[in-house]
């Protein structure tokens, strides 16, 4: 095998963008250089795709000498990756560049992106750090924390409200009421993990609701449970509105219901729709229902797929 590549992540530094970029590279046995797109004023205030010399924005990042290989997430990074690949850098986009798609050596894009063409690698799933061997780790890791709940145990992963999908007090506090319920009548165990979008009134419902019946819920302090909570669960429960947290949770081998929220999204509705169909996931509707599933994960395939056609 060649050596491995030398390799950079770019994104605008979210933790989401980050996380498939990474989960890509390392899926690829690459260890890429992180790093944040800052682009200075007046240009952090306009949309990356209308930079007119991308390169220069934020040329502070982007110090030589120059990788062989560039992995971009999100609309900021595209606009770079697109400027990049003409100073001989080959250049991988995560997610719909939403510019054309020749600007690009590969894309990686999600199926409900419906994106094709002979660079575009297309998965079912978003890109994630999910896999078997981090699985083992994270549940040794966490299950002496985890070990006096009661079982079987359902992981709850929350999101939030995101301009589709709505996740307030009066949706949270039904959640929180089914999971209670859920509790009393099926005499499961609950750990709830809440993300940066969940709004404080929504953790603070989840937290009245379960803790009480012996639920736990993280307060975000001390180190993140999130893969230690997908390594141990029965059964995972994840709001509607995340792909990601839809597709991590698939990834592993547990039983995955999605909390219908309300609202609409196209490309969200057909991602749901893709995997109902795989009958990997099911709608939460109160109860512990488990069914016989298989881990679903196309990150390792696409990257796979990447270092064939790059050579790598």
């Amino acid at each position: 095998m060649q050596p491995a590549a030398t390799s950079w992540i770019l994104t605008e530094g979210l933790a989401g963008l980050q996380s498939q970029a990474l989960g890509l590279a390392e899926a690829a046995d690459l260890a890429p250089d992180m790093r944040v797109l800052k682009p200075h004023a007046p240009w952090r205030y306009i949309p990356a795709r209308l930079w007119p010399r991308p390169l220069t924005v934020v040329q502070d990042e982007l110090k030589f000498p120059r990788p062989d290989l560039v992995i971009g997430c999100g609309g900021m990074a595209a606009a770079v990756l697109a400027a990049l690949r003409s100073s001989a850098c080959r250049v991988v986009q995560v997610q719909n560049p939403r510019m054309s798609l020749g600007r690009f050596d590969l894309v990686v894009a999600n199926r409900h992106d419906e994106l094709t063409g002979p660079n575009v690698i297309v998965t079912r799933t978003a890109l994630h750090r999910v896999t078997a061997h981090r699985l083992a780790e994270e549940a040794d890791r966490w299950r002496d924390r985890f070990a006096d709940l009661p079982r079987p145990l359902v992981a709850v992963l929350v999101g939030g409200s995101n301009g589709r999908y709505r996740l307030d007090a009066e949706i949270g506090g039904k959640l929180a009421t089914d999971l209670a319920a859920m509790m009393r009548r099926d005499r499961v165990g609950v750990m709830v993990t809440p993300s940066r979008r969940t709004d404080p009134s929504v953790t603070r419902l989840l937290s009245d609701a379960l803790t009480p019946l012996g639920g736990w819920v993280w307060d975000f302090t001390g180190d993140n449970p999130y893969f230690g909570m997908l390594a141990l669960a029965d059964l995972i429960i994840a709001t509607q509105d995340s792909v990601s947290m839809i597709s991590e949770a698939s990834a592993t081998p547990a039983p995955v219901l999605f909390a219908p929220l309300p609202g609409r999204s196209r490309r969200q509705g057909l991602f749901i729709q893709t995997m109902l169909a795989e009958d990997r996931i099911r709608p939460f509707e109160g109860r512990f229902a488990p069914w016989p599933v298989s881990p679903l994960n196309d990150t390792q395939e696409a990257a796979a797929e990447m270092r064939r056609r790059l050579s790598l």
